[in-house]
């Protein structure tokens, strides 16, 4: 094979070349193409799928397995062709157009996206708001609070229902007199005060004890169902128990119950420490974020469609595996999920081109920075995801997609050239709600 007029359009991200496929391979294309057609083909004077390659081409023309001949060889000629001009392409390519000479060669001409070439502007020194994360006493005691309520002894008591209390219900709902779907339930646990239900609905049942029924009445909210919202409805409720919760007492045996710890003021100490190296990490990466959001601005490029349909396919990949279902493809995971596809893509569209946008960044900056990935990178990589999945090494490097894998070590690379000179402004919750408001209005 022959590559020829190759020819890239940087502005459009695409490229065009011609591949000469010789007259023998040609050939053998064009057979196999004729064999897979052969069994649909019906001539006059031969049983049906029986007629010669020879006798068509007589009756049709020597050209009428020609286009058969290119379907079967255009893969391994793009393919070459790619591999021969070191081409990043994207997608699928479009066939142009194609050519069969009379000595048998054939010439097909293709046309695909490629890679983008981006213009970088400034990626280093880029500065960004940077909360420093405090914990306030208020944070740790809820932090506890939490740890007590899933530990707290539950009673039933013989006493109307207060605030803060759990009362067991049996209800049905009522609309202009009818009864509507999804508004039942027996023996239902509803915490008045937690906000579980309708507006105004807990509140009424405050001061109901056991065996008492009272009739709810409320409107539901304008965003609600449609068939409901704003309409008013009676709730017939009654009311089976009114159970308190109590909460164990905050002292070192309860601390040595729940926590290796053996004082409250260590498990104190734990959990603030705990709750500000969590928020600091996510402070953390939201700076980064906001640090590869000015980069990216800063750059010029032009997406191609097909690198934002890849990574709409990535997040639909990454959805289907975190629902446990699987490495399947976007539309696979639409249908599991009977959604259409041009509303996955609709919703998911922007952060798909953020996603790609990041991505172009980090090659180009790997790029300008002569940034790789090393063997020993790879080797590094392979070794800590065998101790942390208790597996032999050699079985893990056998799992791992190297080329892809290497790929993502070299943007985190470059990723790391943009974090690491970034610089810290002053964080407070009015810069971080104007800037919100900043990104949205843009």
């Amino acid at each position: 094979m022959i590559v020829k007029n190759f020819e890239k359009q940087v502005e459009k991200s695409t490229v065009t070349f011609q591949v000469e496929v010789d007259a023998a391979t040609f050939e053998k294309a064009v057979n196999a193409g004729y064999l897979k057609v052969k069994k649909t083909l019906q001539i006059p004077g031969f049983r049906k799928g029986k007629a010669p390659r020879k006798m068509v081409e007589s009756m049709y023309g020597k050209d009428i397995f020609h286009e058969d001949g290119v379907n079967e060889i255009a893969y391994e000629a793009f393919q070459f062709g790619v591999k021969e001009n070191a081409v990043d392409a994207l997608g699928v390519p479009t066939i142009a157009d194609y050519s069969v000479a009379e000595d048998g060669v054939c010439t097909i001409a293709f046309i695909t996206d490629v890679y983008p070439v981006a213009k970088l502007g400034e990626y280093k020194g880029l500065e960004a708001a940077h909360e420093i994360v405090e914990i306030s006493d208020e944070a740790v005691e809820a932090e506890i609070n939490t740890v007590r309520e899933r530990n707290a002894r539950i009673e039933t008591v013989e006493r109307a229902a207060e605030l803060g209390d759990t009362t067991v219900i049996d209800f049905v709902g009522y609309v202009d007199g009818e009864a509507f779907e999804g508004g039942s339930g027996t023996e239902y646990a509803l915490k008045l005060g937690s906000g579980a239900f309708i507006p105004g609905f807990e509140e009424q049942l405050v001061g109901c004890a056991a065996g008492e029924e009272k009739d709810v009445v409320v409107t539901f909210p304008e965003e609600y169902e449609p068939s409901l919202a704003g309409k008013e409805a009676t709730f017939k409720c009654k009311v089976n128990e009114v159970k308190v919760s109590e909460l164990p007492e905050l002292d070192d045996e309860f601390v040595k119950d729940v926590s290796e710890f053996d004082t409250v003021e260590e498990y104190k100490n734990s959990i603030r420490e705990n709750l500000k190296a969590a928020r600091q990490a996510q402070a953390d990466d939201a700076w980064k974020n906001k640090l590869l959001d000015a980069a990216v601005a800063n750059m010029e490029v032009v997406l191609p469609e097909s690198l934002v349909a890849e990574k709409l396919d990535d997040m639909a990949r990454n959805y289907a595996m975190n629902f446990g279902m699987g490495s399947v493809g976007k539309t696979q995971f639409c249908q599991m999920l009977g959604m259409d596809e041009a509303t996955f893509d609709m919703m998911s569209r922007p952060t798909a081109e953020k996603n790609a946008y990041i991505e172009v960044l980090l090659r180009a900056v790997a790029e300008a920075e002569g940034i790789e990935a090393t063997e020993e990178d790879f080797e590094n990589l392979c070794k800590k995801l065998a101790e942390e999945n208790n597996m032999e090494l050699d079985t893990v490097k056998g799992l791992v997609d190297e080329a892809g894998a290497k790929l993502d070590i070299k943007l985190n690379k470059a990723a790391d050239v943009i974090y690491n000179s970034g610089k810290d402004l002053p964080w407070s919750p009015e810069v971080e709600a104007e800037a919100v408001l900043n990104s949205i209005t843009e």
